[in-house]
């Protein structure tokens, strides 16, 4: 029976604040570069204020892979909160405009307002993402509807929900549901700090309930405490089905079972960096919903990389599916 969704993901739904920044503004502002710091309301104010010339726009790790998706014309839907503000509304009426079903309405009454990331963007084109959680790490059990877990091809789970026991408790529900219904359903670990806070809950989730997970090198080594990449591979190969292991200029490496794909990408210079692994996880995702091989797969996943670190933002601006088709893959 074909499902009503190809992809569901559920993620912190953040609205993205970017701006570039010097190194100098980051070390003057106590910005610690490259990495995802968590920030209380009063920081987000102050970081806010100081930023200029800013782009703004719907975020949050798998709410960008979805949007992706969405672009490249599969059928999606994200679970996520937002408030019933201005910022909340935005954020849900942009997403069902760019293609993906958002199921759950802005929350009225939130005591808490709708999550904002400033990311600065240094000039090597690295980001250091400042977030402010907001309403959007609240998600639960009773925001997870059957109706839309269990009507889809596959479930894309967002790492860094797990910072809270209701996020935990979704993520299980969903996948649960899921794979009843004959899903496969994944995780995206997030960051290397996310791993570290969460290492026995993610190794029970990969050994468990989940059909596949991507990371990048540095998470991969976390969540097996090696500094061996060989070593955890063999390693998360052992305890899931499928594991994507994104290696910067290296390429990207895929385990599945016994078998081995190493893919080459053409490096570049990033201007933004931001997005570069939810985008990956798009092109990826894409492949592997229209029953691409793995190569493949991998390959769309870096070409879809490529295009967003070319330009400020997360999200693409040409259209993918016209470079899948230039690089003769579809």
């Amino acid at each position: 029976m074909t499902k009503k969704y190809q992809v569901v993901g559920i993620g912190n739904a953040v609205s993205d604040v970017i701006a570039t920044a010097s190194d100098d503004f980051l070390t003057a502002n106590g910005i610690e570069k490259g990495i995802m710091q968590l920030i209380d309301q009063d920081r987000a104010e102050v970081l806010y204020a100081a930023m200029s010339d800013r782009t703004e726009t719907p975020g949050g790790s798998v709410a960008n892979t979805i949007a992706g998706l969405g672009m490249l014309g599969v059928d999606t839907a994200f679970i996520g909160r937002v408030a019933d503000d201005d910022l909340g509304q935005r954020y849900a009426t942009v997403m069902t405009e760019e293609g993906t079903d958002f199921p759950n309405p802005p929350v009225e009454g939130s005591a808490l307002p709708t999550s904002r990331s400033m990311i600065f963007v240094s000039p090597d084109g690295e980001r250091s993402m400042n977030t402010y959680l907001g309403v959007s790490s609240d998600v639960g059990r009773a925001d997870v509807s059957d109706d839309v877990t269990g009507n889809c091809d596959i479930l894309f789970l967002e790492g860094y929900l797990f910072d809270k026991d209701p996020g935990k408790e979704a993520f299980y529900k969903a996948a649960d549901t899921a794979r009843g219904a004959g899903a496969r359903a994944g995780i995206s670990l997030s960051d290397p700090f996310c791993v570290d806070r969460h290492r026995d809950d993610f190794r029970k989730l990969v050994a468990g309930p989940l059909n596949y997970f991507l990371c990048n090198e540095e998470e991969l080594k976390s969540l097996y405490q090696t500094d061996d990449l060989d070593a955890a591979l063999e390693a998360g190969a052992a305890d899931c089905a499928l594991v994507v292991c994104t290696r910067s200029e290296d390429g990207v490496t895929i385990r599945e079972g016994a078998n081995r794909w190493d893919i080459p990408v053409t490096p570049v210079v990033p201007v933004d960096a931001t997005g570069a692994g939810d985008q990956f996880a798009a092109g990826f995702l894409y492949g592997l919903v229209t029953g691409r091989d793995m190569e493949t797969c991998g390959k769309m996943g870096t070409i879809s990389a490529g295009e967003v670190i070319s330009h400020i933002g997360p999200r693409p601006e040409k259209l993918i599916a016209d470079l899948f088709q230039t690089a003769g893959l579809v």
